[in-house]
């Protein structure tokens, strides 16, 4: 049984992430497991005064977490871990220990409110976590299950490496998968990447039974086009490329990634490069 990992501080912004890892872990057949690192700046004056042991009282919020929500996912395990340290290097452990093909964390987005430590932390454990990583703003309204996905293409050589997650997750929830080819350039070799990487992923979805279409765009933003066309077609995942547009180390996410994440009103999937591509090249 594969397994996802649901970044929990008990605000709103938390537990809206929280649904949707339980929607993806019942489709996906998934463990769901739900992890808080140390204690928040934000809850230490809380405990001071009082009595009970404020390990107890996490352990005892979980609980009726997993009380409210097991019932309306009986095919999901749900389990909790508690951790200390850094919140995005302990999730990014957590992650790793676990095997996790997934992990689910809710962010505040740009606005500089980071009162409960995910939404301040969203953007590390996007650049820390080795596996794939969902991240849902606060406030949003997510529409359960998949059903239509936005997948750009740029004109880097890894932009199709976020294919074989993307189809998965797709072919699952019978999705639509949007790939949406961005034209940032008039340069024609440019040009010519950016149709010749879409092809290939066409090609990749129609053998894997994965429903598709194509479409372009020309482009000045990266992020702001990827969201605008996710509004226009009412679609509810966007999947990225942490390094979107940029030669920058796998260590840190680029411009275009963390603007698509702090500001995007639909959940982000951001996918890591990796050395070898995982989809057919020829």
């Amino acid at each position: 049984m594969g397994k996802i990992i649901a970044a929990i501080d008990f605000s709103d912004c938390s537990i809206n992430a929280l649904k949707h890892a339980l929607s993806i872990a019942e489709v996906c057949k998934c463990e769901l497991i739900l992890v808080w690192v140390g204690k928040p700046a934000s809850q230490r004056e809380k405990y001071e005064n009082q009595k009970d042991d404020p390990v107890e009282n996490i352990k005892e919020r979980f609980e009726k977490l997993i009380e409210k929500f097991a019932p309306q996912y009986p095919g999901v395990k749900i389990t909790f871990k508690l951790r200390k340290g850094k919140v995005y290097k302990e999730i990014a452990a957590e992650a790793k220990t676990s095997r996790a093909m997934l992990v689910v964390a809710g962010t505040h987005g740009a606005s500089g409110f980071d009162e409960f430590w995910i939404g301040s932390n969203a953007n590390r454990i996007v650049s820390a976590c080795e596996c794939p990583v969902i991240t849902i703003r606060a406030g949003i309204n997510i529409r359960r299950p998949l059903h239509r996905i936005v997948f750009p293409v740029d004109s880097t050589l890894d932009t199709r490496q976020k294919a074989t997650f993307t189809g998965h997750l797709a072919k699952l929830h019978d999705a639509e998968v949007h790939i949406l080819r961005l034209y940032s350039s008039k340069v024609k070799p440019i040009r010519q990447n950016v149709d010749f990487y879409a092809s290939q992923v066409a090609r990749y979805f129609e053998q894997e039974g994965i429903k598709f279409l194509t479409e372009s765009m020309e482009v000045t933003n990266l992020a702001d086009s990827m969201i605008d066309y996710a509004k226009e077609v009412d679609a509810n995942l966007i999947s990225i490329m942490t390094d979107q547009e940029t030669t920058t180390s796998n260590l840190w996410m680029g411009p275009y990634a963390q603007q698509v994440v702090n500001h995007s009103p639909y959940p982000v999937l951001s996918i890591h490069s990796r050395e070898l591509m995982t989809i057919a090249t020829g």
